[in-house]
C-alpha cells in the first residue's frame, strides 16, 4: 500500500520521529518527498529529498497528516493549528480531549508505539475521537503496521495502560538480560560470554514467541510440566516476587502515564 498524503512528523528530527519516518519511507508508503520533518537545532542527514523545516506550524500548513513526535513536556508550550486536518500523537499521557482543542481538530488520534519501532517490530496500540474517518483508519494503521504490528483499542484508559505494557515493553526484556548478565559475572563468566549467551537467549525467545504465536503462559506451563531446570528457575523467580514484581512496575507505568496527562 502507499498514500499520496503528505505526512509531516514534527520531532523528525529526534529517535522515535525519525524511526516511523524510516518505516514508512523503507515500506513504500509515502514518496520522501511527500514527507516534511520538523527538528530543532541540527538537521539530521536523513531523508535528503524530504522537506526539513524548525517550523512546525509551516509543517502543519504543507502536511495532511501531523505526526506529533515530541515529548509531553514539550508539548505543553506547544502551539499549532491542525485545524480539520487529521492529528496523530504518539506522546504518552496527552488526552484527546486536550489534543482536539489545542490543535483545533476532532480528527485526533493517540498512538504508542514503542522502541521497537526503529526495527519494525513495535506494537502500537491506538484510539481516534469520535470525528476520524474511516479513511482516518486506514491511514492510521498504514503507518503503524510499517512499524509493526497495531490494534484499535476501546478506551483511552486502555492506552494509559499499554503505554506502560507495550510503550515501556522493549526495556523489560533488557532489565531482565541485564540482571541475568550480572548473576552470570558474579558467578564467573567473562563479561563477553555472558553478553553473548545473555542476548541471544532474549532475541531467541522472542523470535520464538512470535513463530508459535502461541500464549505465553502456555509456553511457560510447558517447561513447568517437563520439571527439569528451567521449571526449577521459573519457580525460584517466582517465589522471589517475580509476577509481583512486573504488575508493581506495569502499575507504576501506569499511575505515570496519567499524571503526565495532566494538563495546566
Amino acid at each position: 500500500m502507499s498514500v499520496s498524503l503528505r505526512i509531516g512528523i514534527v520531532g523528525g528530527g529526534g529517535w522515535l520521529g525519525g524511526a516511523i519516518a524510516g518505516t514508512i519511507v523503507d515500506s513504500g508508503l509515502v514518496d520522501p518527498r511527500n514527507l516534511c520533518l520538523s527538528y530543532r537545532s541540527r538537521q539530521p542527514d536523513r531523508f535528503p529529498d524530504s522537506f526539513w523545516t524548525t517550523d512546525s506550524q509551516e509543517l502543519a500548513d504543507c502536511s495532511d497528516v501531523i505526526l506529533l513526535a515530541v515529548r509531553p513536556n514539550d508539548w505543553r508550550p506547544f502551539a499549532l493549528d491542525a485545524s480539520g486536518k487529521l492529528l496523530i500523537s504518539v506522546m504518552a499521557g496527552i488526552r484527546l480531549g486536550d489534543l482536539s482543542q489545542r490543535h483545533k481538530t476532532g480528527r485526533v488520534v493517540r498512538a504508542l508505539p514503542n522502541a521497537a519501532a526503529e526495527v519494525g517490530k513495535s506494537y502500537t496500540p491506538w484510539i481516534g475521537a469520535n470525528d476520524i474517518t474511516g479513511d482516518d483508519r486506514a491511514v492510521v494503521r498504514a503507518i503503524f503496521e510499517t512499524c509493526g504490528s497495531e490494534d484499535e483499542v476501546a478506551r483511552e484508559s486502555d492506552i494509559d495502560y499499554l503505554t506502560g505494557l507495550s510503550g515501556s515493553g522493549p526495556a523489560f526484556p533488557a532489565l531482565l538480560a541485564a540482571a541475568m548478565m550480572r548473576d552470570a559475572v558474579a558467578r564467573g563468566l567473562p563479561a563477553e560470554v555472558a553478553r553473548r549467551a545473555v542476548n541471544t537467549v532474549i532475541s531467541g525467545a522472542g523470535r520464538l514467541l512470535e513463530r508459535r504465536n502461541e500464549c505465553p503462559e502456555d509456553i511457560v506451563q510447558t517447561f513447568l510440566d517437563y520439571r527439569g531446570t528451567t521449571a526449577a528457575a521459573i519457580e525460584g523467580m517466582r517465589a522471589a516476587g517475580f509476577d509481583a514484581a512486573v504488575g508493581e512496575g506495569l502499575s507504576a507505568a501506569f499511575k505515570k502515564s496519567v499524571g503526565m496527562g495532566a494538563v495546566s
